[in-house]
């Protein structure tokens, strides 16, 4: 699913990172063909999140690239939804 929606973007998967004493996902997208965006990495996130319940699975998810750590891409996602 994540390989799915990277690939509507144009882009790719090239990390999945799990830390299960949290079950916080960081899943690291790139895109051969440019910059990876802040649009695309917001793509995959709505995607998983329209995948999963977050309240039955119980968990975390951040998506970034790999110009940027996921901690950057959830605080430029706060500032545009401020």
């Amino acid at each position: 699913m994540l390989e799915q929606a990277a690939a509507v973007r144009g882009c790719k998967v090239v990390a999945v990172d799990f830390n299960d004493d949290d079950n916080v996902f960081d899943v690291t997208i790139d895109k051969e063909d440019g910059d990876v965006e802040l649009g695309d990495c917001e793509f995959v996130h709505r995607a998983v999140l329209d995948a999963f319940d977050r309240n039955v699975e119980d968990y975390a998810l951040t998506v970034g690239s790999l110009g940027i750590s996921p901690e950057e891409a959830d605080e430029m996602l706060k500032t545009i939804k401020d």
